[in-house]
């Protein structure tokens, strides 16, 4: 059985294959030709948390997957990332574990922003002037790195509570191809954008309906499990 590390994963990965396979995913499961059961999920006070259990198998594939993925948002303050977690994956006729897939979580954060670009490819406005996110981690970041083959826009918005992340996000070197702008509040973000993408755990509403325009595309990322209001 292989494991492979992070370092390992990141250094095989193709991006445009997995922006290709993502897609080919989603005909899978529209043809009802992927096996997707509920998900698992573990949710934690004290610290606040939570851990995903997520697995499932193409009918016409080899092999079938299960993900745990964890999300506990005062890790930054030890100097830890937010999110964690590894793949198992298994042979699916017999059972026998092939690879340990110890991502760490990129894959999982590859993955939902693939989704987002898949999103924003065939259902977001064909002109959109500012591209707005809402959120200031990682997955605003892969967002934006996979949003630049979906849009010909380049200009961006970004809003967080943490006004200077949303600053230091701007200024990532990755990110050099886009304009980017840390917003002032939401009500400016909306107004300016008809392609947003909100990326927290909060658990209250930050995007209100009376902020948005018409015709607007919003990729809502964040909010994957009870509680989650973005």
């Amino acid at each position: 059985m292989k494991i492979l590390s992070r370092d390992q994963i990141e250094k095989t990965l193709s991006i445009p294959k997995v922006l290709k396979a993502i897609e080919q995913g989603f005909m899978l499961y529209s043809q009802g030709e992927a096996v997707i059961p509920a998900i698992g999920s573990l949710h934690f006070e004290y610290p606040p948390g939570d851990c995903h259990i997520k697995y499932g198998y193409s009918k016409r594939g080899k092999y079938y997957i299960v993900k745990i993925a964890s999300g506990f948002y005062e890790n930054p303050k030890h100097g830890l990332p937010s999110n964690n977690g590894l793949m198992l994956l298994f042979d699916k006729e017999t059972g026998k574990p092939v690879c340990i897939l110890l991502d760490e979580g990129y894959l999982t954060d590859i993955r939902t922003a693939a989704a987002g670009y898949i999103a924003a490819k065939y259902l977001a406005p064909k002109t959109v002037e500012c591209v707005g996110i809402v959120g200031t981690g990682a997955q605003a970041y892969y967002q934006l790195k996979f949003l630049s083959s979906a849009t010909q826009c380049r200009r961006v918005m970004i809003w967080g509570r943490d006004i200077e992340k949303a600053k230091k996000l701007a200024k990532h070197p990755d990110l050099n191809e886009w304009t980017i702008e840390a917003a002032k509040d939401l009500e400016q973000l909306a107004s300016e954008c008809k392609l947003i993408v909100t990326t927290t755990a909060s658990s209250h509403p930050l995007l209100l309906a009376e902020h948005v325009k018409p015709g607007t595309h919003i990729t809502a990322v964040g909010a994957d499990d009870i509680g989650k209001q973005e």
